[in-house]
């Protein structure tokens, strides 16, 4: 189930990106060995590239490539979010509302009657952050879903005008820095950034293996045999 899970997971890339394009003449085609040099492989795999990477990324160009780091940040970030998102919401965790009733608190959320996620389904802010993740997603109104959609969606236009129209950028980079990290000598491609970089790509490679085999224990009680939320 969980293998099942994790290649599931695999046509997903296409929705957070677009096409590589593989079908056009590269402008120099990827190797093995130039593959090697990528960010993100280090001694796990020998620091080269695997080979049913490198037989993926056969002739095609630096372009694919590209297509494909940031398929895997962007992936890893959703699923970095996801596994803190799913302990907080197993655990019982509540943050309540800015201006929200009083008498809440981290453990034990405010039933009040003013805090409707939904009235015409009657669900509260309280019970979602009562229910299991699952069925929390599950009681998540059309509305909702809607919002986050455009949100998403929003997110993914500016994400794709600023890597791709406007290039120049490398895989990840979206142009988003409110804090200033990127703004040293060198950028990302410093030493010190380049560092935070692979560790960010590790985290999220951990992260995807384990929100998937959290979600399927979740939904199989016992398919993880190994410590989950």
């Amino acid at each position: 189930m969980k293998l099942l899970s994790l290649l599931a997971l695999l046509p997903l890339a296409s929705a957070f990106s677009p096409s590589p394009l593989l079908s056009s003449p590269p402008s120099s085609a990827l190797s093995a060995s130039s593959l090697d040099g990528a960010i993100g492989l280090t001694v796990e795999t020998g620091r080269k590239c695997p080979p049913l990477g490198a037989k993926i990324l056969e002739g095609t160009g630096p372009e694919a490539l590209a297509w494909f780091e940031n398929a895997e940040l962007k992936h890893g970030r959703i699923a970095m979010v996801a596994t803190i998102g799913f302990m907080v919401q197993k655990y019982g965790v509540h943050f309540p509302l800015y201006l929200g009733p009083s008498g809440s608190n981290v453990f034990h959320p405010a039933d009040d009657a003013g805090w409707y996620l939904s009235q015409s389904a009657g669900i509260k802010f309280a019970d979602i952050a009562a229910m299991a993740p699952l069925d929390a997603i599950k009681a998540v109104p059309l509305a909702g879903w809607l919002q986050i959609l455009f949100v998403a969606g929003w997110s993914e236009c500016v994400a794709y005008q600023r890597q791709y129209n406007e290039g120049g950028r490398v895989p990840g980079d979206y142009g988003y820095d409110p804090l200033g990290f990127t703004k040293r000598a060198g950028g990302l491609s410093s030493p010190e950034l380049t560092s935070l970089r692979v560790k960010e790509i590790k985290n999220g490679r951990v992260a995807m293996l384990a929100i998937s085999a959290w979600v399927a224990n979740e939904a199989i009680p016992g398919a993880l045999p190994v410590w989950h939320p």
